[in-house]
């Protein structure tokens, strides 16, 4: 497995971009089925978390989420800029499980990733 190490705004961009990707694909393959989308949503901020540099830990959990509604604009089905607005604030109301769920995730192994750094550091 590769071991790239992001800065902050690199894993903002590489989660953002990857979303878009996941669901532009969902859009085409699954007509925008929300439990696909969420389903890979999960390893994409996993990901982020693991390959972010260690000084940027931080970001990781902050980014994920903006990928999240950043990924579901191509999943979102209406005319014009409020319908689009309208239906993404649904996608994502409807898919808050699976939003906390991924940040959670992105949150947990940042800190993991953390705790680790700090007792290499003093010992």
């Amino acid at each position: 497995m590769p071991n790239p190490r992001l800065t902050g705004l690199g894993g903002g961009l590489f989660s953002c971009a990857v979303m878009f990707m996941v669901g532009c694909l969902d859009s085409l393959l699954f007509d925008g089925a929300p439990l696909m989308y969420g389903l890979l949503f999960v390893p994409v901020g996993a990901l982020t978390a693991l390959w972010v540099r260690t000084a940027d830990l931080v970001t990781a959990p902050v980014s994920v989420p903006i990928a999240f509604a950043f990924g579901a604009l191509p999943i979102t089905d209406s005319g014009g800029l409020g319908g689009r607005i309208t239906a993404l604030i649904t996608v994502l109301a409807l898919n808050a499980g699976w939003l906390y769920g991924g940040t959670l995730v992105a949150g947990v192994i940042a800190s993991v990733r953390k705790v680790r750094h700090i007792r290499r550091r003093y010992r």
